[in-house]
């Protein structure tokens, strides 16, 4: 993630879009009315909801509707950038601050100098990051690493999670001082299985952008249409977008079933008892029982790892990062 230029359409937030967000439903008529309110204001926002459900996206709208829109828009993912190194991502680092730093570098939060910086998965900061950003966004001040000079920032933050928020501080992930200064608002984004008919209406807008990109003039058949309402789509928005793109490249003119969904018929037919139970003896440490809830889901999903990070409610990153974590374990371990 880094500086992107965004261009949103102009029709206001009480229709079907807010900024890059899309939607008729009732649930995402209530988001772009939040989004329109909290937009103007300089509140620090939490973003909640699954994997996929758009919170990026709902951060980009909020940026557009803000006085700060002419400015940087910067988005970094917690969970995809090892501990020692996300503090120098963060808040920069002077020549020498790290092992092999040969210059100076500036971090997000002097990139994103006058705009919106988004905090992607928040929750996997370690805890005493957490607290230099507690008060980076009490003080709108920070040092780099290395540095004995303080500067100054004027950032917007918006932050996001998968995960439940009291739940993250009562497990000790999420300092609650910093949950309370993050959620001066909170917006939940709505899963895609309780958005109706926006289904159907993102599917075709993704399908309207490949075929623009493509000079083509492919359609959905009648029988995809239905399974479009019948598909659960746990990795949500996301999942139905990579679902059309796969479509697209695979079908004709009009697009079928199978290849818009192939895994859908096994995975949904399956009994859920005959899936693998994982049994965890009381008293085992959080971090052995979330390896081996990782391990287990990656083998029941024999190994694609996508479909892995869908069940666990998880970004592709965060999954890699965890993964990597428990190799460079392994070889210290070895060594």
């Amino acid at each position: 993630m880094d500086s992107v230029s965004y261009c949103f359409p102009e029709q206001p937030a009480s229709l079907a879009a807010a900024g890059p967000l899309l939607g008729e439903s009732a649930a995402m008529q209530t988001v772009f009315r939040l989004i329109d309110k909290i937009g103007p204001t300089e509140a620090s926002v939490l973003l909640t909801g699954e994997s996929g459900s758009g919170k990026e996206l709902a951060a980009q709208s909020i940026h557009y509707c803000s006085p700060r829109r002419g400015a940087p828009f910067i988005a970094i993912n917690c969970g995809a950038i090892p501990a020692g190194l996300l503090e120098a991502e963060l808040f920069g680092c002077e020549m020498g601050g790290l092992s092999g730093a040969d210059r100076a570098h500036a971090g997000v939060f002097e990139r994103a100098q006058g705009g919106t910086l988004l905090l992607d998965e928040v929750t996997e900061m370690p805890l005493d990051l957490q607290g230099r950003l507690l008060r980076a966004l009490e003080t709108q001040k920070f040092y780099r690493v290395g540095a004995t000079v303080e500067h100054g920032c004027d950032v917007r933050v918006i932050a996001s999670t998968n995960r439940r928020p009291l739940q993250a501080v009562q497990s000790g992930r999420l300092r609650e001082d910093l949950l309370y200064r993050l959620a001066v608002f909170p917006l939940d984004m709505p899963p895609l299985r309780s958005r109706g008919d926006d289904v159907e209406l993102l599917a075709e807008h993704f399908l309207a952008e490949l075929n623009a990109q493509r000079r083509t003039q492919k359609r959905l058949s009648a029988q995809a249409r239905v399974m479009l309402k019948q598909h659960a789509w746990p990795g949500n928005v996301r999942e139905l977008k990579n679902c059309i793109e796969r479509a697209f490249i695979l079908g004709d003119t009009v697009l079928e079933l199978e290849p818009l969904v192939p895994a859908v018929r096994a995975r949904d037919s399956e009994p859920a008892d005959d899936r693998e139970r994982l049994n965890i003896r009381v008293g085992s440490r959080i971090h052995d029982m979330e390896r081996s809830l990782i391990e287990a889901t990656l083998d029941y999903f024999k190994g694609n790892k996508r479909r892995a990070a869908d069940a666990l409610g998880c970004s592709l990153k965060t999954l890699y990062n965890k993964l990597n974590g428990y190799s460079q374990n392994q070889e210290c371990a070895n060594s």
